[in-house]
């Protein structure tokens, strides 16, 4: 899959629960080139960064998310997947819910990915 060097996609994780006031949803993300340390997400609360893609088409950002008992690692950015579907804008958006993880490229059409089991 071609891509090009240097491109940037802002990447943002919005925790999307309705009720979790007493209990935070926690993040913590790591690429191979570094930890960008863990976050503790009230409800509408985001984290965010701007990824800058490598030469090689590598670049990988892996999050993991736990709430309650509920614990999940996945790919918040991937090159092969996502410099494509972030589209012209570059932008890519994660919504966590009870129910799942959903994916945006304008903040506003949102679609489920995959559930936390």
């Amino acid at each position: 899959m071609k891509h090009l060097n240097g491109m940037e996609y802002e990447v943002r994780v919005v925790n999307g629960f309705t009720d979790n006031s007493s209990l935070p949803l926690v993040i913590w993300c790591t690429s191979k080139d570094g930890d960008m340390g863990g976050r503790a997400l009230q409800e509408h609360d985001d984290f965010s960064w701007v990824v800058r893609t490598n030469f090689w088409g590598s670049t990988h950002f892996f999050c993991t998310m736990k709430w309650d008992q509920k614990r999940k690692s996945f790919d918040a950015f991937k090159v092969p997947r996502d410099s494509y579907r972030c589209g012209l804008l570059r932008k890519c958006f994660w919504l966590v819910k009870e129910d799942g993880f959903y994916f945006s490229n304008d903040d506003v059409n949102w679609k489920k990915d995959f559930s936390w089991y």
